[in-house]
């Protein structure tokens, strides 16, 4: 699944092309995606400006002169700038036609993203209201989590997950801003004291900031919007290395289930 930093990379990728263009037409050839294409959406984009495109958690904005389209990527979405001539690719859902030598086309095998259209100030859309703060915004911080992880049962990495509580931190980086932080991932949100707590928000904070940097982490089929890969794989400490030595202790990586998500730890470092 694209995470917060393979969504900024998205967003980053294809800014320069469709900032300040005009949208000349908008083609769905399948609009069965996690929740049905609006059917007014192509005439509420024609003709408009589009601004530069926005992100909030994993949704991706793109304001345009009357609304905003909100867009998810989903568990196997990505977005990219293709020239006009270029034919539409199996899973090609939707193409965004500009007035300019490219046309922005989004691609969706599984089909659980979403391209939705607002008036209204697209932060209180229904999917976006209640997200949590941007790990990057300076709320999120050690004080911060242990309020809200204040007898909470749940493992720490389930709370750290959660989009109410932080936006974009999806399983890739839990597994490593809790490997930085030595912090187990199984353990109970409440009882992570207030120093790892502190070290838990920073560590999150730097590993998706190094994650946006390298262009987001490329695991099976994720390419940003210039249509390059993202190489944040080649950095990870913990995510995907089971039974490889740590880098720090050299004890064997380890994977259980949380939540349903595979999740990698070293068992001497993480407490």
């Amino acid at each position: 699944m694209p995470e917060l930093p393979e969504v900024e990379t998205t967003r980053r990728g294809v800014a320069p092309h469709i900032s300040g263009r005009t949208v000349r037409d908008v083609v769905v050839r399948e609009r069965r995606l996690r929740w049905e294409v609006p059917r007014r959406l192509p005439a509420e984009l024609r003709g408009t400006v589009l601004a530069t495109p926005q992100r909030r958690g994993k949704y991706l904005l793109f304001p345009a002169e009357n609304g905003t389209a909100i867009m998810h990527l989903g568990m196997s979405g990505s977005l990219r700038m293709v020239v006009h001539e270029t034919p539409p690719a199996k899973h090609d859902h939707i193409d965004i036609v500009l007035d300019g030598p490219y046309r922005m086309r989004y691609n969706d095998p599984r089909r659980f993203g979403a391209l939705l259209w607002t008036r209204a100030d697209p932060l209180r859309h229904p999917r976006l209201a209640r997200l949590g703060p941007e790990p990057f915004d300076p709320v999120f911080c050690g004080d911060y989590l242990r309020r809200l992880a204040h007898r909470r049962k749940t493992s720490i990495k389930q709370f750290i997950m959660d989009a109410s509580v932080v936006v974009g931190v999806g399983n890739i980086y839990a597994n490593e801003a809790l490997y930085r932080a030595g912090i187990n991932p199984g353990r109970g949100a409440g009882r992570v004291g207030a120093e790892r707590m502190s070290r838990l928000a920073r560590a999150a904070t730097e590993v998706l900031g190094e994650a946006i940097v390298a262009g987001g982490t490329t695991l099976r089929n994720f390419v940003g919007g210039d249509g390059e890969p993202g190489y944040f794989q080649f950095d990870l400490d913990v995510y995907g290395r089971e039974g490889q030595p740590c880098s720090g202790c050299g004890t064997a990586i380890r994977r259980r289930w949380l939540g349903q998500r595979a999740t990698f730890f070293c068992p001497a470092c993480q407490r």
